[in-house]
Order: structure tokens, then sequence, then C-alpha cells
């Protein structure tokens, strides 16, 4: 559900897109952390944040860290 939202920042689109890694951390809703693999030897972190249920809102990309390989630990950011 973010991949268009991270598109549209990166001004590229993704063929490969797979989540390998998420941590959670919750706050006034969830932030997830997810490692994803976007092609060759590269990765990105996303900060993905989920309201809370009664807000009603999607999904937003809430920052993210580029030039990441398989082997970056996932932390929070």
């Amino acid at each position: 559900k973010v991949k268009p939202q991270l598109e549209e920042k990166e001004g590229r689109t993704f063929d490969v897109f797979t989540a390998v890694e998420f941590k959670t951390q919750v706050v006034a809703g969830t932030n997830f952390f997810i490692k994803v693999h976007v092609g060759n030897d590269e990765f990105l972190h996303l900060r993905v944040f989920r309201s809370l249920p009664h807000e009603n809102k999607p999904l937003s990309l809430h920052s993210y860290q580029s030039s990441k390989t398989k082997h970056d630990e996932l932390a929070f950011f």
C-alpha cells in the first residue's frame, strides 16, 4: 500500500518490492520499520505509520532510508 508513495518520492518505479524483515513500535498508532528488497543487491528501510482504527486513515510512508544492503541492521529511525 505504500509502494506508490515511495515511488513518487524516489521518482522511479520498483519492479521488485519484497518485505524481508520488519519491526513494530507502538505509539499513538503503530510505526512499522520494514526492510524491503527492491532488486539486485539494493534494499530500502521504510518507516510506515498506521493510525489508530477509529481515525480511519490510510497507511502512510513517514520516512525511508536508501542505499541499504541485505546485512544492514533494521533500526528505529
